[in-house]
């Protein structure tokens, strides 16, 4: 229990400075693939820790490296944290609210960059207690396609040497500070998103039989293909077709040309995910032609399922009671929400854990991708000392 002890004196220690840091990230955070003044900012955080690393990896990204010095060692283990903003105005009336219109850390990687900032310092100065080497990923990109984490693993991110792990935590509002949670196994779903355009031939409302009416189409084929759910998909799984866009740009009385949709679809199986756009695109094209139109249906595949690798997970879930107690860890349900450290879950064995970040009776209740969206910042004790005690626990 020595180290725990000493690492979370350190987290309270580096509270104030990585809260700080936090602070600025979220002042001035950037839209995916443009992070260029966040990770010069946690390039300069770096140097001030001393702790070499490469940049502008797949535009925005950093790799930071922390080398034992126990004995010569091949084992590497990963840490990553995301460094985007969304595209929403903050509402939140903070001191240190966004500064940059429009943009907003509605998603709390704010809290992950400034995290992996604060377990890096810690990690620092354990390197005479470890062999290998601990690396630290600052990722671009992870709310938008093709996702950042695709990108860095083209460029090499996973190799020379392949990591035997990566970890990587997510803020949880719906979960009260200074607890944690892990699932091993299937975690998330994978993410695609559909665009549909129903052609048709518009004109007067009042004489709908001198036409070929894309709303009606459109409307009755979003009902149509809640099949791809009811009836296609196993019962075994999860599966989550919604659409939230149906624009009709008519009027009252006049009926458009075409109407566009788009929507998501998720689940958990990569064997079904292929046979479900086949299916939906095929029915769609079948349906509409039926009925006198026609169909544009492009299907974007988004990221893959998040799977936490079984033994990793457990082994990790044993040393966060080690650290946290045992009342403070959780188990996790199945999540129909995506994330892109997905990517990194099928190269190598992965671990992505939620860290709760909210606090009823300080009104911190907001979720993610919300103007309204805080938390309660002692989570970032959390955040960089658990992540610093696993990873030293690990390699």
């Amino acid at each position: 229990m020595k180290l725990a002890e000493e690492i979370r004196a350190l987290s309270n220690s580096y509270f104030e400075e990585v809260r700080a840091i936090r602070r600025h990230i979220h002042m001035y955070p950037e839209l995916s693939f443009k992070e260029e003044k966040t990770a010069a900012y946690v390039s300069s955080t770096l140097d001030s820790y001393g702790i070499a690393y490469r940049d502008k990896i797949a535009g925005t990204g950093i790799v930071a490296s922390i080398k034992g010095t126990q004995s010569e060692s091949d084992k590497v283990i990963c840490l990553r944290a995301d460094l985007d903003a969304l595209p929403i105005q903050e509402k939140t009336a903070l001191e240190y609210a966004s500064k940059n219109d429009g943009i907003m850390h509605a998603c709390g990687h704010d809290v992950h960059t400034s995290s992996l900032l604060g377990a890096a310092k810690i990690i620092n100065q354990y390197r005479s207690q470890f062999a290998g080497e601990i690396k630290l990923i600052f990722q671009p990109g992870e709310e938008l396609l093709p996702g950042g984490a695709s990108l860095l693993i083209k460029e090499g991110v996973l190799q020379h040497p392949v990591p035997e792990a990566i970890i990587g935590q997510h803020v949880m509002p719906e979960m009260p500070v200074g607890k944690v949670g892990f699932r091993p196994g299937l975690y998330m779903a994978s993410t695609d998103e559909l665009y549909i355009t129903v052609k048709g031939k518009g004109g007067h409302g009042a004489m709908p039989h001198k036409l070929i009416d894309p709303v009606m189409m459109a409307a009755q084929l979003l009902v149509a293909l809640q099949q791809v759910v009811s009836r296609w998909a196993s019962p075994s799984i999860p599966t989550v077709l919604s659409f939230g866009k149906f624009q009709a740009d008519g009027a009252t009385n006049v009926i458009p040309d075409e109407v566009k949709i788009e929507g998501t679809f998720r689940t958990f199986d990569e064997a079904w995910r292929a046979k479900a756009h086949e299916k939906m695109r095929n029915f769609a094209k079948s349906f509409i032609e039926g009925m006198g139109g026609t169909i544009d249906f492009d299907i974007r595949n988004g990221y893959p399922f998040l799977k936490n690798d079984e033994v990793l997970t457990k082994f990790l879930t044993q040393e966060a009671v080690q650290y946290m107690g045992a009342s403070n860890v959780e188990a996790m349900d199945l999540r129909t929400t995506g994330e892109d450290f997905a990517f990194y879950t099928h190269h190598v064995p992965g671990c992505f854990y939620r860290i709760g970040t909210g606090n009823i009776e300080k009104g911190i209740t907001a979720s993610v991708h919300n103007p309204h969206f805080s938390i309660d910042e002692d989570a970032l004790k959390t955040g960089m000392g658990l992540m610093a005690y696993l990873a030293i626990k690990k390699i």
